[in-house]
């Protein structure tokens, strides 16, 4: 979000329930509805069709959860940012929430360049406990973690290991952290690796990913897209960003989330890390 001449604003919103199901274009527009019912002074493009600017971040999979979404957007005046996340939220479809809202500095880098790192929690269905068990530290002593998929129309075999940073499982659910440049990984894609490694098929359950978080790598450190290029402090946040997640994901049991700030020695104490 560039914000040369207005005044750009970056949310954070969760994605929950039925509500996972609407794609992203469908997400873009109940924002656009929402934005204007909250009378926000919406910029627009120039040219023949005015668009607001508005820029959603890293793309969610259709039929995935998430904690931690972000949306920039550039207002034509300065709003007071306290009120925004009730103004807003009371205008969103059920399922999604807006949990912080932050000025930003002119010419922020956009979300979808910015952010390099996303840490997620998957679920996979029809597999016990002790095989995923299994099957994960297999993954992790492996070289190659290799997957048939199709990119731009053509059928390829993909390498994941270099993507994915962080692999472990809790009891119920694999917790990975992967890569976003210079092509972010998709779940589908792990999951299948992984049933593939097991000799496991897809069963008849329903295989389910919840974004945990989203971190902007500079200088060596990890930040929120909340934290970075803010031109305030963040202001009606709803609760702690790094407060455990809550167990409402019907068959996936909630963690605790690994607190943003901590060092990644303290996050990977005890643990495998994938390198």
């Amino acid at each position: 979000m560039r914000g040369d001449l207005g005044f750009p604003i970056r949310l954070r919103y969760s994605k929950r329930g039925k509500i996972r199901f609407a794609s992203h274009r469908d997400l873009a527009r109940s924002f656009d509805r929402a934005f204007r019912i909250a009378e926000l002074p919406l910029a627009f493009t120039l040219g023949f069709s005015p668009r607001p600017k508005i820029s959603l971040g890293y793309a969610l999979g259709v039929g995935h959860e998430s904690n931690a979404e972000y949306l920039d957007i550039e207002l034509l005046s300065p709003v007071d940012i306290e009120p925004l996340s009730a103004r807003i939220g009371e205008a969103l479809p059920d399922g999604v929430s807006i949990d912080g809202v932050v000025s930003l500095i002119p010419r922020a880098p956009a979300l979808q360049e910015a952010v390099t790192l996303v840490a997620l929690d998957l679920y996979l269905a029809d597999m016990k406990p002790s095989l995923v068990e299994q099957v994960v530290q297999d993954a992790n002593n492996r070289d190659e973690i290799c997957v048939a998929t199709t990119r731009k129309g053509r059928s390829i075999t993909e390498d994941l290991r270099p993507g994915i940073k962080y692999m472990e499982f809790d009891g119920t659910n694999i917790s990975l952290e992967v890569v976003t440049q210079p092509r972010g990984l998709r779940p589908a894609d792990i999951a299948r690796a992984l049933r593939e490694i097991s000799n496991t098929p897809t069963g008849t359950g329903e295989d389910r990913v919840l974004r945990t978080h989203q971190w902007i790598e500079r200088d060596g450190a990890r930040l929120l897209p909340l934290e970075a290029d803010r031109a305030t402090p963040a202001t009606n946040v709803a609760g702690d960003i790094s407060k455990g997640i809550s167990n409402d994901r019907g068959q996936i049991s909630g963690r605790l989330a690994r607190d943003a700030d901590s060092s990644d020695t303290q996050q990977r104490s005890g643990t495998q890390q994938l390198v």
